[in-house]
């Protein structure tokens, strides 16, 4: 995403908790903050970009106070719809609007500049910062409010999750009839059963292989959980997806 940005001209500022990762942007025309408050004094539109809530949490403690008023604060990290709603309100005491967006595609979506961004904010806002989104996204959906593209985000995620069961639990299945793996997969590849969750399970042999993705969607299928409580449709996709993402993650 920050290579899409540098690659349209905009004038980029990068800082990364390990600074490895900055490695790929030697010899662009980004620049680099040492901080996290050098780089709030140096933006008026900061992306954050990192794993969890607590991590959004502490770099949105940095951020805030430091950024100058007017700015926006973009949380493209899957995180908690309440956590984006209580950090709007801080950011809003300080003059700065705080706007949750996190993007589905994955790297290579990135890299092409399509990705799915699910928004929620104020319209004012969003239209201030459509620019930059146009940089790395070919669909932008504006869901409502602050919390908003965390909420589709999490029923997309969980979505996913069940998918991901399903195709696997298909793919077992196929087998116990006695039909040959990679002629399944193709068929499936142009029938009504195809999905994004299939092709990913047709490319791995044991739900282990799905390892570190199924830690990010056991996350969300939590933070979810956490938003919509006794829900039956929540119950109903999370009683699928459960057992994969524990087989998945099984030591």
């Amino acid at each position: 995403m920050a290579q899409r940005m540098i690659d349209a001209g905009l004038d980029v500022v990068l800082w990364a908790r390990r600074p490895e990762t900055l490695q790929p942007f030697a010899g662009t025309t980004a620049t680099y903050a040492d901080s996290i408050a050098s780089l709030a004094k140096q933006v008026t539109y900061c992306a954050i970009c990192v794993v969890d809530d607590l991590g959004v949490q502490q770099v949105c403690e940095q951020l805030i106070p430091a950024m100058p008023g007017g700015g926006y604060l973009v949380v493209h990290s899957t995180v908690h719809p309440q956590l984006c709603q209580k950090l709007s309100r801080q950011a809003h005491g300080y003059g700065l609007s705080l706007i949750d967006a996190p993007v589905s595609g994955g790297g290579q979506g990135a890299a092409d500049g399509t990705l799915t961004v699910m928004v929620g904010g104020s319209e004012d806002a969003i239209k201030n910062v459509r620019p930059v989104f146009n940089t790395f996204a070919s669909h932008i959906a504006h869901l409502g409010d602050v919390g908003s593209g965390q909420r589709a985000k999490l029923v997309n995620n969980n979505l996913m999750a069940a998918n991901l069961a399903l195709a696997h639990h298909a793919l077992a299945l196929a087998e116990t009839l006695g039909i040959q793996r990679e002629e399944f997969i193709k068929l499936v590849s142009v029938s009504s059963g195809r999905s994004l969750a299939f092709e990913v399970c047709s490319r791995i042999n044991d739900p282990t292989d799905f390892r570190h993705g199924a830690a990010l969607l056991k996350k969300d299928l939590g933070l979810l959980a956490d938003s919509v409580h006794n829900s039956d449709h929540f119950q109903a996709i999370r009683d699928v997806a459960t057992p994969f993402l524990d087989s998945a993650l099984a030591e």
